[in-house]
């Protein structure tokens, strides 16, 4: 049975709710965004066309969730999580208020709990026929970069996170400190490991095997406490609701380098808190830009090249063609003859080649390339 020393930091925060939830209707809730959370695009002229049909508003694309608001009346506002979105996909649709020109809407699937949710957000500019870019690119770009970077906010158990014994090192993320010998005390025999302190996250894993391991956001520490087990004074850290809402123990020898740690891991998680990276960084003029410049790549790709070439005179090409001719014919005879010859090796082009029949030379053979351009061009 743990119980409690004089050393405890309960932590008080609010729950990190943004991406894991679907919210309707929130006073103010496109100006009370959440520490850390940053608006990377914003889509104008869109509209709710399955809660709100009518009602023109503003699409915020942040590092944690899709918000829509009215600008027609401001109670009217949507959140929806970038964890609680199933499907995502674009489609054309003809508003009859603009004359069934065709525009561009983007459909959404989101899941909570066993609730499902479809939004239709439909862009009522009148000007999808003449952009240039997908108007809700942002919106798939910033769900992939989510989905990619879950380390930063959740708690990750047996993840592949430690390599020959060392963190695999997230982007933006510095190592602070790292303690051996520190005991997991989530069974009866405890497995002796490491902590790595970062500035995103604390991270234990096995000596014995390094893909038993947890990988825990400060943002998802609810409690820090120091208290008494049976096997002596243990750090005890309890996760958020978010996060399962686990009691971890840990024991670490000595009691001082025990007190050390505990104070560490107190600063760096009221200062995460305070301003967290949430590991979603998105510009969309560099996006849109990389969109143009593959766009255009690709069609360079798909057209004919032609490559440069010199005009040759009728009698330097009926040259070539003759000697060309006269060694092709030869060739051919000798094919049929099954006639054998020994290969030379060839310093110009580095390997062994068919020896060429006297009053040739090898530059006559390159010499064909220009000629079938210009027959070709004609």
């Amino acid at each position: 049975m743990l119980k409690t020393l004089s050393k405890t930091d309960a932590l008080p925060q609010s729950l990190l709710w943004e991406d894991k939830e679907v919210k309707f209707d929130t006073p103010q809730l496109q100006t009370r965004l959440r520490g850390g959370e940053k608006i990377l695009d914003t889509i104008y002229h869109i509209e709710d066309s399955k809660g709100n049909p009518g009602d023109t508003g503003r699409l915020l694309v942040t590092n944690l969730r899709i918000i829509w608001h009215s600008l027609v009346h401001k109670k009217f506002n949507l959140s929806i999580g970038y964890a609680r979105i199933g499907t995502t996909n674009t489609r054309l649709v003809h508003m009859h208020t603009k004359g069934r020109i065709p525009s561009q809407a983007l459909y959404i699937l989101a899941i909570r709990n066993e609730t499902r949710f479809e939004f239709l957000f439909t862009d009522v500019s009148g000007e999808t026929a003449r952009r240039d870019q997908p108007i809700f690119a942002s919106v798939f770009d910033v769900h992939h970069l989510y989905q990619r970077t879950f380390l930063y906010r959740d708690l990750k158990l047996r993840g592949a996170i430690v390599q020959a014994g060392q963190l695999i090192i997230m982007p933006e993320e510095q190592v602070y400190s790292q303690v051996q010998g520190v005991w997991n005390l989530s069974s009866d025999q405890g497995n002796l490991g490491s902590f790595v302190v970062t500035n995103i996250r604390l991270v234990w894993f096995a000596d014995a095997n390094e893909t038993f391991n947890l990988s825990l956001p400060y943002l998802q520490i609810e409690a820090l406490r120091i208290r008494e087990s049976k096997y002596g004074p243990a750090l005890v850290i309890q996760t958020a609701e978010t996060a399962g809402g686990y009691v971890l123990g840990f024991r670490i020898d000595p009691v001082e380098r025990l007190n050390g740690l505990f104070k560490e891991l107190g600063s760096l998680h009221t200062i995460y808190t305070e301003q967290p990276n949430f590991g979603v960084h998105y510009d969309p003029l560099d996006a849109r830009k990389r969109q143009a410049a593959a766009a255009k790549e690709a069609a360079q790709a798909t057209q004919f090249k032609v490559e440069e070439y010199q005009e040759l005179n009728e009698g330097h090409e009926r040259e070539i063609n003759t000697k060309l001719n006269s060694y092709l014919a030869a060739g051919s005879l000798a094919g049929t003859e099954h006639a054998t010859t020994d290969p030379i090796y060839c310093k110009e082009l580095g390997f062994a080649m068919e020896r060429i029949p006297e009053g040739y030379k090898l530059q006559d053979l390159w010499n064909v390339m220009p000629t079938k351009m210009v027959t070709l061009d004609e």
